[in-house]
């Protein structure tokens, strides 16, 4: 049924079809959407919208965690980070308080466009070797 959507077909085809790293900047700006969709519902009052906000939230945040490859020292250190947030939206949740949700952003969004970088980086890198290979 998801097919007769184009917008949906497309949205399947690109997670499909995507590389690792590209798959988890998906993540990092899914979990940002979701953070401000929080904060909005904190703002309009509606509490199960930011609950349910919040938890798609730390649920990516849970799935960023699972991924990680923990025989790399920066690994510990980033699911160390990783907790926090997810204690902080535990927390935005209980409080219903924007603030919070905007430390996660912040911390989220920092990991994002580091995260893009090192695509962009890795994408370089191969392109440098196969015009020299030429």
């Amino acid at each position: 049924m998801a097919m007769n959507n184009p917008y949906q077909a497309y949205k399947q085809n690109s997670v499909t079809t995507a590389s690792p790293g590209e798959l988890t900047l998906m993540l990092y700006n899914g979990c940002l959407k979701f953070i401000n969709m929080a904060k909005n519902a904190v703002e309009m009052k509606d509490i199960e919208a930011k609950n349910i906000n919040i938890q798609k939230a730390q649920n990516i945040i849970t799935e960023l965690m699972v991924t990680l490859n923990m025989d790399l020292e920066i690994s510990k250190n980033m699911l160390s980070l990783y907790d926090y947030a997810n204690r902080r939206l535990i927390e935005a949740n209980i409080q219903s308080d924007t603030a919070m949700l905007t430390e996660v952003e912040e911390l989220i969004t920092e990991f994002r466009d580091t995260w893009k970088q090192a695509i962009q980086m890795n994408r370089q890198q191969k392109h440098a070797v196969a015009g020299g290979a030429i």
